[in-house]
C-alpha cells in the first residue's frame, strides 16, 4: 500500500500572516496516519491512509486560495528501524510525530510543493511519486478540480457546504435552512460545477493510487 504525504505551505505569509493554525482545523475531518502539524515555518505535513484522503486534503487547502498543496505518493518508515522492529514491524512507526518518519514519500511530498509554487502555476498543486508520468497526469486532473474549487464564491460555499454528493433531494431543506429559493439552491450547485468536480474525483484517486506502481532504482 503506497503511503500519501502532503506539504502545504502558505503563498502570502508576509501580507496576511501566519495561517497554519486555521489551517490545521481546516483539515480536522481528514483522517491521517500521521496527523498535519506544523513542520517548519509556515508550513504543515501530514500523512494519510488512502487517496481519496489525500484528494479531499489538497482541496480543502486549494479552497482557501492561501496554499502551495505537494502531494508525495511513496514508501515510508520509520527513522529508527530498530524501534519499529521492537513494536513488531509495520510500514509506519506508532507515532504522532513527524520527526519519527521517514522515506521516500516525504522527499516526493517536497519536491512537489516546491513544484506547486512555482511562478506561473495558476492551480498551486502537485504531485510526485516514483511514476513520473502517472503522477503528472493525476496532477493534471486535480489542477482541473482545483480550479473550480478556486473560483467559487463565498454565496456558493455557504450553500456547497450544506449538500451531501450523491443525495436526492437536498435542494428544498438546504434553501430553507439559507431562507432563500430552491432555484436559487439549484443555480449556484450549477455555476459551481459542484457535481462535475464529485464526478472526477474517483479519476484523481485512482491515478494518485497508480502512482507507487513502479519500483524506484536502488
Amino acid at each position: 500500500m503506497p503511503n500519501y504525504v502532503l506539504t502545504i505551505n502558505q503563498r502570502d505569509s508576509r501580507e496576511v500572516g501566519d495561517l497554519v493554525g486555521d489551517l490545521l482545523r481546516s483539515l480536522r475531518p481528514v483522517g491521517t496516519v500521521v496527523p498535519f502539524q506544523r513542520s517548519v515555518g509556515d508550513e504543515a505535513i501530514g500523512v494519510v491512509p488512502d487517496a481519496r484522503s489525500a484528494v479531499d486534503a489538497a482541496l480543502i487547502a486549494l479552497r482557501h486560495r492561501r496554499w502551495n498543496v505537494g502531494i508525495g505518493v511513496g514508501s515510508l518508515g520509520p527513522v529508527d528501524p530498530d524501534r519499529s522492529a521492537s513494536r513488531g514491524g509495520g510500514v509506519l512507526p506508532d507515532t504522532q510525530n513527524l520527526h519519527d518518519v521517514g522515506g521516500p514519500g516525504l522527499v516526493f511530498a517536497r519536491r512537489a510543493v516546491e513544484e506547486a509554487a512555482k511562478a506561473g502555476v495558476r492551480v498551486p498543486v502537485a504531485v510526485d511519486g516514483p511514476d513520473e508520468q502517472v503522477a503528472e497526469e493525476a496532477q493534471s486532473v486535480l489542477r482541473l478540480i482545483g480550479q473550480l474549487v478556486l473560483t467559487r464564491t463565498d454565496a456558493e460555499w455557504a450553500v456547497l457546504d450544506l449538500l451531501v454528493p450523491g443525495v436526492r433531494g437536498q435542494q428544498k431543506p438546504v434553501a430553507a435552512e439559507l431562507g432563500i429559493t430552491a432555484q436559487a439552491v439549484s443555480k449556484a450547485v450549477q455555476r459551481s460545477f459542484w457535481n462535475e468536480e464529485h464526478a472526477c474525483r474517483p479519476a484523481a484517486e485512482r491515478l494518485l493510487a497508480l502512482v507507487d506502481a513502479v519500483e524506484l532504482p536502488r
